[in-house]
């Protein structure tokens, strides 16, 4: 899914295939500026800020945060993001990872992502990653994990762009994720197939419920893609889907973070305090 069209024209159409922009506008985050900005940009690293756990552990769970459409990584440190979830689970550390539009049109995301956020995570000794991602960040969690399911513990998606209208409605007619049926995987992921490709991620999850009993969805109850979210709520634990006041911005899905990983802190912590009891008999 690589794009190296000579000029903005040619990426525009390009971009229209990959994440069509009707529905993005009428959501009201997207704008031709950041559009035009992410076209412009360089390859390379993806860049990251990293912050540091409140209470030091010598094992501190990680959270990775991908950003929205039309974000930098300027935006999420300025967000509130990190702080919000730190407040919930001190212990954990946050990567902030600007893996911004121009990584998608490039055909490149999970490639990054692995290469320039996971993998150090490792080589520092991270063993419980969490990906959060917000919007497209959603999306680009999704297509991170069809590419890398065994490396990150579980995803907290934010109103996760999950493809068209017509493709939501087309799996709410078969009944449903685990009715809908979504083919033969391809032997690629193009700007054609990759819509389809995100709901075979959940397909999956529908089959294996076990695989999504570290998945969380929070939306705002104002959001455009609270159609699309609400279909995907039923693969989930009815715990893990948070449908709160609010529209598609930060503002919401701090709100869910705060929510949501208080709980994952406290189940993670029980888990912890079973192992050091089945250690100590």
């Amino acid at each position: 899914m690589t794009y190296t069209p000579r000029n903005i024209g040619r990426r525009l159409r390009a971009l229209r295939r990959l994440i069509p922009l009707r529905p993005l506008v009428n959501i009201g985050f997207f704008s031709l500026p950041p559009v035009k900005r992410a076209m412009r940009s360089a390859g390379g690293p993806v860049p990251v800020t990293m912050i540091p756990a409140p209470q030091a552990t010598t094992d501190a769970p990680l959270v990775i945060v991908l950003p929205g459409i039309g974000d930098y990584l300027r935006d999420l440190e300025n967000c509130g993001m990190a702080a919000a979830i730190q407040r919930a689970w001190p212990r954990a550390e946050v990567l902030l990872a600007g893996l911004t539009l121009r990584y998608y049109l490039q055909g490149e995301a999970a490639q990054r992502l692995h290469a320039d956020a996971i993998l150090p995570a490792r080589a520092r000794g991270s063993r419980q990653i969490w990906l959060a991602g917000a919007s497209m960040g959603g999306m680009g969690a999704l297509l991170y994990i069809r590419r890398h399911p065994a490396e990150v513990k579980g995803l907290v998606l934010f109103a996760p762009y999950l493809g068209n209208t017509r493709l939501v409605q087309s799996i709410a007619a078969a009944g449903g994720v685990r009715q809908w049926n979504p083919g033969t995987p391809p032997t690629s992921i193009t700007p054609g197939n990759y819509q389809t490709e995100l709901w075979r991620v959940i397909h999956g999850w529908a089959l294996q419920p076990e695989s999504a009993q570290h998945v969380w969805l929070a939306i705002g109850s104002n959001d455009r893609l609270l159609p699309a979210a609400r279909l995907l709520a039923p693969v989930l634990p009815p715990e893990h889907f948070l449908e709160l006041p609010g529209g598609h911005s930060w503002k919401t899905w701090k709100r869910g973070a705060t929510e949501i990983f208080v709980r994952i802190a406290a189940q993670s912590a029980s888990a912890e305090q079973r192992t050091t009891i089945g250690d100590q008999q």
